[in-house]
């Protein structure tokens, strides 16, 4: 069967506009698609001032919406969703008849919508990566008494027909269990490239490390606690959590509060070369989240030989990236007397917990390449017939 000859991957964000893991997947998705001689177009909001429009070889970025602020309080809102739907699905009407393959990212689910209603007029495939499935519970504790809402619309976006990709064991089987109409595949790598150095040892002080939002849902207080804790067995542990979020000045004062302000620092959003330069001399990488649906930052801590930590929770898929004791620990349960105690067992096997990451991610590098997700992503475009 012939190779589609042009791919519309739609997503409301677009890096580095916007920074996060999905942002980082579609982007080399499409540029790995232009590069293999495929017509990209990519349908975004807008992102930019009217001067500095995106220029990227090969690749047709298509605003369908104007710039809006995506979140409130840490929270998605409704509004630029509905508005990013609304264009998609206008675009389609015009022009899905040119597109083979449109691509899409479930959440936040109206582009979805808005491809399946449109597709009557362009009979392309729908292809759509699932990153989680939310659970009822958790949608209750997201939207409160009208969690039912976003429960209703996504089990609507599961029931259209499409090719899914899940990139969890966890999220697989909810889809499965949701009954989604099509076929579903599972794919690991997300994993960049990483910028070339020599694995280093941890630094002295040792120093823990954060990276991410600062969102209820990310719990950073929760390591806050725990690195109260572990200091009373390791008084020069340190601490950096890179990232801002609505959630920071109650982090601030939580510091100050514990008597951490000279142990832990908050330089917020920095560039890709300090982060890295940090991850690498960590003693450890800490993600406390709740909610993770791949746990991309384990997979770049292992990349630079440093453990990881996650906490064990029902919508924590990053817990699968982790063997315990092997490429970093889980702490079960939830709290910073577990999280603290993994800290420092990680503190207490030295160079050896190093040799056993690096060791671990040598043998899954190419599971947990993005490269080995894009190459099967791009197989999955022909293995049906156009209009199927």
């Amino acid at each position: 069967m012939k190779e589609p000859r042009h791919i519309c991957i739609v997503y409301d964000c677009l890096f580095p506009w916007t920074i996060g893991g999905a942002e980082r997947w579609y982007r080399s998705l499409a540029e790995r698609l232009a590069a293999d001689g495929h017509r990209v177009t990519y349908l975004t909001l807008t992102q930019w001032d009217a001067d500095a429009e995106p220029d990227l070889p090969g690749i047709n970025v298509i605003a369908v919406a104007p710039r809006m602020s995506l979140y409130n309080d840490g929270k998605r809102r409704i509004a630029p969703p509905l508005r990013f739907g609304l264009g998609v699905l206008a675009h389609l009407v015009q022009h899905g008849r040119h597109y083979d393959v449109v691509h899409l990212c479930s959440f936040p689910y109206f582009a979805l919508l808005a491809a399946w209603a449109a597709r009557p007029f362009g009979r392309y495939r729908i292809v759509c990566d699932w990153f989680e499935i939310w659970s009822r519970d958790y949608w209750r504790d997201y939207l409160g008494r009208v969690g039912w809402v976003g429960w209703t619309v996504q089990h609507l976006c599961v029931k259209v027909r499409q090719r899914a990709h899940v990139f969890s064991r966890l999220h697989e089987a909810r889809l499965r269990d949701l009954g989604l109409r099509g076929t579903i595949s599972y794919l690991a790598g997300l994993a960049q490239a990483v910028p070339e150095g020599q694995r280093q040892p941890a630094s002295t002080p040792p120093t823990v490390v954060y990276a991410g939002r600062m969102i209820a849902e990310k719990r950073v207080s929760l390591l806050v606690d725990a690195l109260a804790i572990a200091r009373r067995s390791v008084p020069d542990l340190r601490a950096i959590l890179f990232g801002n979020g609505p959630e920071r000045a109650t982090v601030e004062a939580q510091i100050a509060a514990l008597g951490l302000a000279d142990a832990i620092t908050m330089p917020g959003f920095v560039t890709a070369e300090v982060l890295d330069q940090a991850m690498r001399q960590a003693l450890c990488i800490v993600q406390p989240s709740e909610r993770e649906g791949y746990g991309l930052v384990v997979v770049e801590a292992s990349a630079r030989g440093v453990p990881a930590i996650v906490v064990i929770g029902a919508d924590n898929a990053a817990v699968e990236l982790v063997e315990d004791g092997i490429n970093g620990r889980i702490a079960d349960p939830a709290t910073p007397e577990a999280l603290a105690a993994a800290i420092l067992r990680i503190h207490s096997e030295g160079d050896a917990a190093r040799h056993s990451v690096s060791a671990w991610f040598a043998a899954n590098t190419e599971r947990l390449s993005v490269e080995s997700s894009i190459k099967a992503v791009a197989a999955s475009y022909s293995d049906q017939s156009r209009g199927r």
